[in-house]
């Protein structure tokens, strides 16, 4: 019998927590949704997604796509949508198995007691949210789901593990959070820099940086060392390939793109890596290579070199077209505090480990680093905003 699969527009809240629940005991597949979308982004991600019914706050209604309702696989229990770099949606198949096993693995990595608890103020329509949801379930205790994130809020619980991208994490620490209070941190989404680490760790924080994306169920790499059962190798062109229980099966609808993305028992990330000293270094996104002046240069390698800067509090690195470079490596920072940096210093400072060509070419000051609803920096705004 093929399982029904719903898409899920709710809130945060109880109720997508039981539902939720019951697609891991073997009820309905579910595939959440932000609850805020625009009709017709919604109306887009429902086409392509062909639910058998769609739950929102005000119950349960059939859907009727004018495809039909192609079934999901008996074992799926949660879909995630993400747009990948294309902006064409594509839905991540997990089983209920590979999201218990993530679970399980982050529970024990950070030590986790039998009544430990969780904070969720992640979207609950992206992996990261919704794995919060499957560890308190997994550990059998009941999350406080908040409807956003909210340093002050976040910064008065006391005793709850939480699931941060790095943006999170820097409000937190200038609302003056005593993160001694809290339990783990568990980190990802975007690279956190070193800096930013440090100062939490000064302030009592337990953080654990993390690597993986909606096809592993988020985090399946801490601190540079998988999960167990999970696996890390590096291909000939320096991709990560990632491998183990936490997987997922496959693109909803879109077999062309599960067979590019696998090779055997190994995921093909978009990721390019390093093993140093047994561990993962992730350098940065194959697709944020910037070509300047026929020369390539990991933007993220940059970014992390910038990042040690006393005068930059956060940055992001992306190539912006130029006429006679093809690309210029661009440098968008948010200032420290401490004085504006000069693109003369930031330029010195990258030349002293890196060749001349990596040297950012642009700077740009900005307030805050515009954000994806992930919580990633939106880089294809970045690359088209001029100073």
């Amino acid at each position: 019998m093929d399982r029904p699969l719903h898409a899920v527009v709710l809130p945060p809240g109880p109720r997508l927590l039981d539902v939720l629940a019951r697609a891991l005991d073997g009820g309905p597949a579910i595939c959440p949704l932000p609850p805020d979308l625009p009709g017709p982004a919604l109306r887009g991600l429902l086409d392509a997604l062909a639910p058998d019914a769609i739950e929102t706050a005000g119950g349960v209604a059939a859907h009727s796509p004018g495809g039909g309702h192609p079934p999901v696989d008996a074992g799926t229990a949660v879909l995630i949508a993400t747009s990948g770099s294309t902006g064409a949606p594509k839905f991540v198949e997990l089983t209920a198995g590979a999201l218990r096993h993530s679970a399980a693995g982050t529970l024990a990595r950070i030590d986790a007691g039998p009544a430990d608890r969780w904070l969720c103020c992640l979207p609950t329509s992206h992996i990261s949210g919704v794995q919060v949801l499957v560890r308190s379930l997994v550990a059998g205790t009941d999350p406080v789901i908040a409807p956003r994130f909210d340093a002050a809020a976040v910064a008065a619980a006391e005793g709850f593990h939480v699931s941060l991208v790095p943006t999170q994490l820097r409000r937190l620490l200038d609302a003056g959070a005593d993160l001694s209070r809290h339990g783990a941190i568990v980190l990802g989404g975007a690279a956190a820099s070193p800096g930013l680490l440090a100062e939490a760790r000064g302030r009592g924080a337990r953080v654990f940086t993390t690597y993986g994306m909606s096809e592993t169920c988020g985090g399946c790499v801490y601190d540079g060392t998988p999960l167990d059962g999970m696996r890390v190798a590096l291909g000939d062109d320096g991709r990560i390939r990632l491998a183990g229980p936490a997987l997922f099966t496959g693109y909803r609808l879109r077999p062309d793109l599960t067979a590019a993305a696998r090779d055997g028992d190994w995921f093909l990330t978009q990721d390019l890596g390093a093993i140093e000293d047994g561990r993962l270094r992730v350098r940065g996104r194959v697709d944020d290579v910037i070509n300047t002046g026929g020369e390539k240069v990991v933007a993220g390698e940059i970014a992390t070199v910038l990042s040690r800067h006393p005068k930059v509090r956060d940055v992001v690195v992306v190539g912006r077209p130029d006429p006679e470079w093809g690309e210029r490596v661009t440098a968008v920072v948010v200032p420290a505090g401490s004085g504006l940096p000069e693109l003369t210093e930031l330029r010195a400072l990258v030349r002293e480990t890196m060749p001349a060509y990596a040297a950012p070419r642009e700077l740009q000051l900005v307030e805050a680093i515009p954000l994806l609803a992930s919580g990633k920096p939106d880089r294809a705004r970045l690359r088209a905003c001029a100073p």
